[in-house]
């Protein structure tokens, strides 16, 4: 999540000692990097909105019930803590088996 947060794709934290609110996006951080993965994000969930997600997929499932440039960001997001994941394990990329209904 710091990796993520560094780049500006998760939303501020404002917190006292029992609750935590989250508040909009930040947009604090590494500008182009977090550009780039928002460009990327938006190509995948405008394909995804034309051609139609699979099947229950955390995509579509988020598009059938956000805003398409919400879900843009939060695919960003989860793009970024993917990277960050494989950069600091120092492995390749497996994409999910997706599973047989």
């Amino acid at each position: 999540r710091a990796f993520a947060a560094w780049l500006g794709l998760t939303p501020l934290q404002k917190s006292t000692s029992w609750k935590t609110k989250l508040e909009r996006t930040s947009k604090m951080g590494e500008r182009t990097l977090r550009r780039l993965l928002i460009i990327g994000s938006s190509a995948v969930a405008r394909q995804a909105s034309k051609r139609g997600a699979a099947e229950g997929s955390w995509l579509a499932r988020m598009l059938a019930r956000k805003p398409r440039m919400l879900v843009t960001v939060a695919q960003a997001n989860k793009t970024a803590r993917i990277v960050w994941a494989l950069l600091t394990k120092e492995q390749d990329y497996k994409a999910p088996v997706a599973m047989a209904v």
